[in-house]
């Protein structure tokens, strides 16, 4: 229970707003102007004043059903509605609709005397009329100097200052009243600043011969708000602020991988490209090929079925289609098929928020997937360091926060500092690539490094960057003892590296034909005295089968000379008796 009465406390305390509906001003405010509270809008001629509080009757009748009231001392009913016909605004009807009713009240300065006491009462009765007939619930005074210009009393012109902003506040009505501003103070009678709840400053200044407007809140009672200056524009939707300081980083993110349009960069990137919705920054001196690779990137997301919106800021579009037809890519048909949109300006045509907000129109209009801006470094020089920043910053987070992928293209001068001029920038980048020049053996080459990449695996080895008409290529660079060479110097290097393989492969063939050579001498050699081995083999043979000839023979000889043996053995078995010589025979 102690937790739920604090709440409701703390939601009690909390101070209750007005929006306005002007983009960005409620972002500012943290909800809109103090409601039943006057607001005091101050600025010098032509800062915009008049438009702003046109816009809030206009954006309170038409998004919150609030009826108001435009009470007029300078422009007439007529000239209100011409002037806030170039917004887009429809305040004729409106006004035949009774949602806004607009009351001209015309003061010559000249007629007014300080005879006596000046009193508002009249201005009372026709404003408390006009906001009763309608049931108004905002009220515009423009301008309190028309309405005090006669006065030179300050005693009284702060008496009845303060009697005019309190009858607003009793009538319970939400009021804006603009006022020009002075030398010295905010205003030129210096007073309402101090009696207005809410004080909002516009400011139209020219640096360098670009004009800027920017809104600071200067005052606001009860609640917190930026005090930083804004800068904000008049386009064809109304006013536009962007309260860059006020961007939160809490975008969406993808783990989605897209292709480049460069097969041999997508491998330097791990082989599967950018993050989606990454911003990129692709930085390089004139010449490197900035503009051939931004063509590449929308080239290839167009063939995925993309939406692609190429800001250029340096050629024309028909001159970028022309030139991407000398490397071999053809962007006339996506342009036609609605898949890629050109959007083409000088820097120099207006101020660096007129830039941003006309940006920011066509992507809301186009709704693409990827934005080329070529060269981020064109609108950079529209304005001082800090708007520059904060530009790129907005920028960034705007298409961060849509899932849109970014490739800026920035042009850098060179030298040694050349990386740490993109430092401030590149901070803000997902990936940084780096396009750069080599000199030497007489000729340029181009190469590229991949500097930074958030979040994915990706190569820090140079590569040599080739433009043909067949298109983009990225080959290895030659890295020796004598350093990195590229164009010539790697094709005459690389063909002594083709000569000394093929004096080796000759080498190798004639060793090869030498150890052949002796092996068939050895397999001859070989051959010879297997020859001769089977020869004294047969020789052997023959003799073994002579001396077994021989052997048969000799003891068929020796049987024979047995037998005829035996024969004399049965001539001795005859009667012994006595012979011629008398002998016995035995």
């Amino acid at each position: 229970m102690k937790n739920k009465g604090s709440k409701s406390r703390a939601s009690a305390a909390l101070l209750p707003k007005c929006p306005t509906g002007i983009q960005g001003l409620d972002e500012i405010t943290g909800g809109g102007l103090p409601l039943g509270r006057p607001t005091l809008v101050c600025g010098g001629a032509g800062c915009g004043k008049t438009l702003l509080a046109a816009e809030f009757l206009v954006r309170g009748a038409v998004q919150f059903d609030e009826p108001g009231v435009l009470i007029s001392f300078e422009e007439t009913e007529t000239e209100l509605k011409a002037n806030v016909t170039s917004l887009g605004f429809d305040l004729a009807g409106l006004v035949r609709r009774k949602k806004i009713l607009i009351d001209y009240v015309h003061i010559e300065p000249g007629e007014v005397h300080e005879s006596g006491e000046y009193d508002l009462e009249g201005l009372f009765v026709r404003l408390n009329h006009a906001i009763d007939s309608i049931g108004a619930k905002r009220v515009v005074l423009d301008t309190l100097e028309a309405l005090f210009a006669g006065l030179r009393n300050e005693g009284i012109l702060r008496a009845e200052l303060r009697r005019l902003f309190r009858w607003l506040k009793d009538k319970g009505v939400t009021a804006v009243i603009t006022a020009e501003r002075g030398r010295e103070s905010l205003t030129r009678h210096g007073l309402e600043e101090y009696v207005s709840d809410c004080v909002i400053l516009l400011d139209h200044r020219v640096t360098d011969q670009i004009a800027t407007r920017n809104l600071r809140v200067v005052k606001y009672r009860g609640a917190l708000h930026g005090t930083n200056e804004f800068p904000f524009l008049i386009g064809n939707e109304g006013i536009s602020v962007l309260p860059i300081t006020s961007v939160g980083l809490n975008h969406k993110i993808s783990s989605e991988r897209i292709a480049t349009g460069i097969p041999r960069l997508d491998a330097m990137l791990g082989g599967r490209g950018f993050f989606r919705g990454s911003s990129i920054l692709l930085t390089g001196t004139p010449g490197t090929g900035k503009t051939i690779v931004a063509a590449n990137f929308a080239q290839a997301a167009c063939r995925r079925g993309e939406r692609t919106l190429f800001f250029s800021f340096e050629e024309s579009p028909n001159q970028i289609i022309r030139n991407m037809h000398s490397i071999g890519l053809r962007l006339d048909p996506l342009v036609k098929r609605g898949l890629l949109r050109f959007h083409a300006a000088r820097p120099s045509l207006y101020g660096l928020e007129m830039h941003l907000a006309t940006m920011f129109n066509e992507i809301a209009t186009f709704q693409p997937q990827v934005v080329i801006i070529d060269p981020i470094t064109s609108l950079m020089d529209a304005g001082t360091d800090s708007e520059c920043r904060g530009m790129v910053t907005r920028l960034v987070d705007y298409l961060k926060a849509g899932q849109v992928t970014t490739l800026f293209t920035s042009l850098t001068q060179g030298g040694h500092a050349l990386q740490q001029s993109e430092a401030a920038m590149s901070s803000l980048m997902d990936s940084w690539l780096l396009l750069q020049d080599t000199e030497g053996n007489g000729e340029r080459n181009r190469v590229l490094y991949v500097l930074k990449a958030r979040g994915m695996a990706h190569s820090n080895q140079i590569r040599e960057f080739l433009i043909s008409n067949r298109g983009i290529d990225l080959v290895d660079a030659y890295i020796g003892a004598n350093g990195v060479l590229t164009g010539s110097a790697r094709a005459a290097q690389g063909a002594l590296e083709k000569a000394a393989v093929l004096t080796a492969q000759q080498e190798a063939a004639r060793r090869k034909r030498e150890i052949e050579r002796k092996r068939a001498a050895i397999e001859r050699q070989i051959s010879g005295l297997r020859y001769d081995y089977e020869s004294e083999a047969v020789e052997l043979r023959r003799i073994d089968e002579q001396v077994g000839t021989s052997t048969l023979m000799l003891t068929t000889e020796r049987a024979e000379s047995g037998r005829l043996r035996q024969a004399d053995a049965k001539a001795s078995t005859r009667p012994r008796g006595n012979g011629r010589n008398g002998r016995k025979y035995l």
